[in-house]
């Protein structure tokens, strides 16, 4: 397997999906070859195409070299080079306060994408161990309407399955040389991987008004998890706050600390989905967007996460574009934090117009030889940016507050560790002064590891002043929005 020169065993016969998605390759679709972001280059070896294969490999414009490894099978030895490897998985090193406690405990944040654990000394809160891992379910598609839509037509145990038997390997990799016991462990994650994680019913989170009865926190011993390596007689996945407001959310509103200040402050987490809290210690308002698939590459046709080969930064000098790529190689697409400074550099430079036009008259701008974002790229980008500026917005409006009295605006996840805040506000997706603007990185594993140090009944300090609310649902929320798709002049 090039580039990473790993070898990998499977029996023949075996989906090459089933042997890739452990490495780390994508499949956005689900597996039924329309994305193309599954594309390898058999580089020895036969990997024979059926019809259909054909079909889609000639509506991609692939050659005869490629195959989509969602299609494809092993049924010889095959050496084979994927463009999706080594994805960055953010951990969290950031201090806070604690009262001590004793014996060992886990944080778990179950990303939609990506697992992080750390292993932590409740006794001087010191971080003992971290593993990290892709979230198995990306076989099934790398949003969680395409999982949802999988649980449906096949049942949801397979789901459930594989993601508790990934977390017991993550904790059993860290426990190895630990002689003390595992008091607690903490998960947090969006609503949909709650309900994976506990085995609930998905089938309300699938259709409107996407309501769950199942939202509270699901306490769990390891045996009733089926776990033989990891043993604990107490494990939590923390409550969601509304359907598509996880737990996640409600450890970064921990992590702030947001829930015991006067001041007003803002969350993003701009992860796959786009969660938005706005509010202070009297009452806080969330909820989420659509924003989140275009900054992680899904919508956009060169489009990809922050992985190598990634664009995750870009600036024009005189004709030329300057790029810095992920891990040194050579870009073969570009993640969300490139995406917003390539938007900068066409509004600044006059490649496009106030409503995102492409003033050349060609259907796209190319970046690189290999990576180029089309008209309706930008289109995407102003939908989802749109999002959130219009969701700070009704927020801001419920509470009855401008901006101007918003003192802190936090933003966390993956992505929003990369992006330039100078670009974020000259893009239009927010409308705040950098100054008051703090990247707080892997927030729903801070407020994890502070969980771990609280009462159970603790979250329910921060669930009594918190309201989810329906965007779509709040008058005048389509004018906000269509106000927020426009690009502002220089």
């Amino acid at each position: 397997m090039h580039p990473l020169g790993k070898v990998l065993t499977a029996r023949k016969g075996s989906p090459l999906k089933d042997v890739l998605h452990e490495t780390g390759v994508e499949f956005p679709c689900g597996g039924k070859g329309t994305c193309g972001k599954c594309a390898v280059r058999i580089l020895g070896g036969v990997v024979e195409t059926d019809s259909h294969h054909k079909q889609q490999l000639e509506k991609l414009g692939l050659g005869t070299g490629w195959r989509l490894a969602c299609l494809s099978r092993c049924d010889e030895d095959l050496v084979v080079e994927v463009e999706q490897f080594e994805t960055i998985i953010k951990a969290d090193e950031t201090p806070f306060d604690f009262s001590p406690g004793k014996g060992l405990a886990v944080a778990v944040d179950l990303g939609t994408t990506t697992l992080v654990a750390q292993l932590v000394d409740l006794e001087n809160g010191h971080i003992l161990a971290v593993e990290t891992a892709l979230n198995p379910q990306n076989k099934f598609g790398s949003d969680l309407i395409t999982r949802l839509e999988a649980c449906l037509r096949d049942g949801s145990d397979e789901m459930t399955r594989i993601i508790r038997a990934r977390i017991e390997e993550m904790i059993s990799k860290m426990m190895m040389h630990q002689t003390e016991a595992l008091e607690r462990i903490a998960i947090v994650g969006n609503t949909v991987m709650h309900h994976f994680f506990c085995g609930h019913d998905i089938q309300s989170l699938s259709y409107y008004p996407f309501e769950s009865p199942n939202l509270a926190m699901a306490n769990f011993s390891s045996e009733e998890l089926g776990w033989s390596q990891v043993r604990c007689k107490d494990v939590s996945f923390y409550p969601s706050i509304g359907s598509f407001v996880g737990s996640d959310i409600l450890a970064g509103i921990l992590a702030t600390g947001m829930h015991l200040k006067d001041g007003y402050s803002v969350l993003i987490d701009l992860g796959t989905n786009g969660e938005i809290v706005v509010g202070n210690s009297t009452r806080l308002l969330c909820s989420s967007t659509a924003a989140g698939p275009a900054f992680e590459g899904a919508r956009i046709s060169s489009g990809m996460q922050a992985t190598t080969g990634a664009i995750s930064s870009i600036d024009r000098v005189g004709e030329s574009w300057k790029s810095v790529v992920i891990g040194n190689t050579d870009p073969i697409g570009i993640c969300g934090s490139g995406l917003i400074d390539a938007i900068r550099v066409f509004l600044d430079t006059g490649l496009i117009g106030e409503f995102g036009e492409i003033h050349s008259g060609k259907t796209s701008i190319t970046l690189d030889k290999a990576v180029a974002l089309t008209q309706k790229d930008i289109q995407e980008f102003q939908l989802a940016k749109a999002a959130i500026a219009a969701g700070i917005e009704i927020l801001m409006r419920k509470l009855g507050i401008r901006s101007g009295q918003v003192k802190e605006i936090y933003i966390a996840g993956g992505f929003g560790s990369y992006i330039n805040l100078e670009n974020v506000i000259r893009v239009g997706m927010l409308d705040f002064p950098e100054d008051r603007m703090h990247k707080l990185g892997n927030s729903a594993l801070l407020g994890g590891k502070m969980f771990l140090f609280e009462d159970y009944r603790f979250p329910e300090t921060i669930l009594k002043i918190t309201q989810h609310v329906r965007l779509e649902s709040e008058p005048g929320f389509q004018d906000i929005f269509v106000n927020n798709l426009t690009f502002k002049p220089m």
